[in-house]
């Protein structure tokens, strides 16, 4: 199998000349509209983060621990793992409802459910009661999570749909904001109030999207999916011109989509589960899909999203208010690091962003091992507190990729056909590796200590390799255009020159790029 990065030898977005330049975010009724409604997909994401920083907060309040008798080993990590594992369950079932009901039907089902199911968590009496309402939680999310990331990327206005597909994993830490700082406020309640309000307020991004989602566009991609082609141009000239249907960039998007729908189906033969490794190009897309998964939850992070206050602890501080502190100021720093990286995309570009991102989790968590293991040894006070440094170094090298990217470059890379599926296996690895991550961690945090933290240092040197040889540029081009790269430059010429044909569009020379890669084409894309 060959490897190496490709180079991004191909074209400019084809539509770039066809962009009213006139027609910005904040000037226009219509696209200030859509990205309110992108906003509502948006926090699907900051439900999971709540999740994450709640349950931190939870693990570190008194009243949650004496009510729920000091959980420790299995059952706390059952208690974090239970919702991944809900999750798990659901993921067979997502891609049938995103595809066949639709985007805004699969938000709708996930957010009522959610819904019913925080209410079970507020009104729990048992550890049980609330180990299977945060089931149901992580159940309900799957089918949002599923489709609210394909819908922001499919209804997007082109010029904005990497940083809005970008910011929407970058907001998971806007729901552990809130969590982190909700938790702080009601620790000095001395009743079970002090955990509840923080569960109760977790249902509210569900609640928004069970009020709201129907008022949303539906995707364009699904209603030509299913033939309903009048709707969907409907909908993209409503939203990205004005309501003009004969704009010309709204006929070319059109009849691009119809194009590579019909590539897919015929050509491609982009249809069911074995379709997804059926294809050299399907395969590359696996590949890079399973492994941003696999490194977005192994790269030392999944120490400080569920058991910071573990890491706290095996370096001396373990005042619950100093905890929650620095847990809540953590979020911020974050959102900050990954919303910035969200909106440079474009600009700067995957690659560059997933290599310096890579190479600055390596660095910081080496140093933040070293510093751990100082203070094991030798109990210094400047060793802790280097640590917490070298915390958030590390989290805002990991926040310039792995927070932003992991969701659009993997909804970005992937065909119509295959996008809800494609994501299904995408969610199906992160599921699996924090179900490790929320079993294993404690355990081996409090049997090996700080030298645990040398398994994430190697591994993170294997994803820097991993990375430099096979992530591909893909900034500069429409949805279509970008998904249609694995499957080689002809299938991308093929796309792009029907669209054009059947808009009556001629298209401006296409400037050619510069190779990004370590290897050459005959490294690259074409060899399976």
């Amino acid at each position: 199998m060959g490897g190496g990065a490709v180079a991004t030898t191909g074209s400019t977005a084809a539509i770039n000349h066809l962009i009213d330049p006139r027609r910005k975010w904040y000037n226009n009724r219509r696209i200030i509209t859509l990205n309110a409604w992108i906003v509502l997909l948006l926090i699907t994401s900051s439900n999971n983060g709540y999740d994450g920083s709640m349950m931190n907060g939870l693990q570190t309040l008194t009243q949650w621990n004496d009510y729920f008798h000091h959980p420790t080993g299995g059952k706390l990590g059952l208690l974090n793992a239970i919702q991944s594992i809900g999750s798990l369950v659901a993921l067979p079932i997502a891609p049938y409802l995103s595809d066949g009901l639709g985007r805004r039907s699969a938000i709708f089902i996930g957010a009522l459910i959610m819904c019913c199911a925080t209410a079970i968590q507020t009104a729990s009496q048992s550890v049980g009661m609330f180990i299977g309402a945060r089931f149901l939680i992580g159940f309900g999310l799957t089918f949002a999570a599923n489709a609210a990331p394909m819908l922001v990327t499919e209804i997007s206005y082109p010029t904005y749909r990497a940083p809005l597909t970008s910011a929407y994993n970058s907001l998971w830490y806007s729901g552990a904001i809130v969590a982190g700082w909700t938790t702080f406020g009601t620790f000095r309640i001395n009743n079970t109030w002090s955990w509840r309000i923080p569960s109760a307020l977790q249902a509210l991004p569900a609640v928004f999207q069970v009020c709201l989602v129907w008022f949303c566009p539906e995707s364009p991609r699904y209603l030509i999916g299913k033939g309903k082609d009048a709707a969907a141009l409907k909908t993209l000239a409503y939203y990205h011109a004005d309501g003009d249907e004969q704009d010309r960039l709204v006929r070319y998007e059109f009849e691009e989509i119809k194009a590579a729908i019909e590539f897919d189906r015929t050509v491609a033969a982009n249809v069911g589960w074995k379709s997804l490794f059926a294809t050299p190009g399907n395969r590359k897309r696996m590949r890079i899909i399973i492994a941003i998964a696999f490194f977005s939850q192994w790269s030392g992070n999944g120490l400080v999203s569920y058991y910071l206050n573990q890491v706290f602890n095996s370096i001396g501080i373990t005042d619950p208010t100093t905890q929650l502190l620095i847990n809540g100021i953590l979020q911020i720093w974050n959102l900050f690091w990954a919303l910035l990286a969200a909106f440079l995309v474009d600009r700067i570009g995957r690659r560059i962003l997933f290599m310096t991102s890579v190479l600055g989790t390596l660095l910081f968590f080496t140093l933040q091992t070293i510093c751990s293991a100082l203070f094991a040894q030798r109990g210094s006070d400047q060793a802790a507190h280097a640590v917490i440094a070298f915390i958030f170094l590390f989290y805002a090298a990991y926040d310039i990729a792995f927070s932003p990217l992991i969701v659009s470059y993997t909804v970005e890379i992937l065909p119509y056909q295959l996008r809800a599926k494609g994501l299904t296996i995408f969610n199906f690895t992160i599921s699996l590796t924090l179900i490790f991550n929320q079993y294993v961690n404690p355990i081996a945090l409090g049997r090996l200590g700080w030298k645990y933290y040398i398994v994430y240092v190697c591994w993170l040197a294997f994803e820097a390799v991993f990375l430099w040889f096979y992530v591909v540029e893909t900034k500069g081009r429409t949805l279509e255009e970008t998904a249609a790269m694995f499957d080689g430059a002809e299938a991308t010429e093929q796309i792009v020159g029907q669209a054009a044909q059947q808009a009556h569009i001629v298209h401006e020379p296409l400037e050619e790029k510069p190779s990004t890669s370590f290897h050459e084409n005959t490294l690259g894309l074409n060899k399976a």
